[in-house]
Order: C-alpha cells, then structure tokens, then sequence
C-alpha cells in the first residue's frame, strides 16, 4: 500500500519561508498519482492548499496561500514538495500530504473536497515571533 510521510516541519518566524517534504514508500511511483497538500488550522476544518496532477499538467493552488506556496516533485526521490514562502501566524496548521489515482478528479476537486485516498500522518508548522 501507498504510504506517504511527510517531513521538514518546525517553528518559523512570520515572513520566513518552509519546505515540506512529502516521501512515498511501499514501492509506487508518486508521478503515477495526483498529489495534495492539505492543512488543518486550530479550531479550524482542514483545507486544500495545493494539488498536482501526476503529470504536474495541472495544478491548482488554493486562496488561502496562493501566490505564496509551490508545489513541486523530485521524481528520483520520489517526494512531493510544497515550498511556502512569506508565512503567517495564520499559517499555523498541521500541514498533510495526500494521494490519489493520477487523473481520478480533476485537482481543483481534489483540493476543493480533499478527495484522496491516502494521506500521511501530518506534520506541525508554526509560525510565531
């Protein structure tokens, strides 16, 4: 099965910038599959915040952190990276990567209703002065 771990969390300053990493193992290939990264907020329901498609044709960025977030792959390595530049407190979040069937839904779909069927454990960005 597809297991996806996510890595390079941590406590930040506001205006800094923080790459996540998001590595598959269980021997699949992460191009073959539409990728997101998700986040759930303090009291808050978790949301999109970008999606690729496997062939990174299409990708969708989500209001929340448009214009500050990449999405980007290393397919030697087979990790999914989401680069956030300028945070915020309110970036504050657990922050998770997740998977589904390349072309399943479209990836606008796929962050809008975090249609994925497999998902990391999560990892813990803060930002804070």
């Amino acid at each position: 099965q597809l297991q996806l771990v996510e890595s390079g969390g941590g406590l930040v300053q506001p205006g800094q910038s923080l790459t996540l990493a998001c590595t598959a193992s269980g021997g699949f290939r992460l191009d073959y599959f539409d990728i997101g990264w998700f986040r759930r907020a303090p009291g808050k329901e978790r949301e999109g915040v970008a999606c690729a498609s496997g062939t990174y044709s299409n990708k969708f960025y989500a209001d929340s952190m448009r214009g500050r977030v990449a999405i980007s792959r290393d397919n030697a390595k087979n990790t999914v990276y989401l680069q956030m530049n300028d945070l915020k407190p309110e970036d504050t979040a657990i922050y998770y990567c997740a998977a589904e069937g390349d072309g399943s839904y479209p990836v606008q779909t796929m962050c809008l209703t975090q249609a994925a069927a497999y998902w990391g454990q999560g990892i813990q960005v803060s930002v804070s002065s």
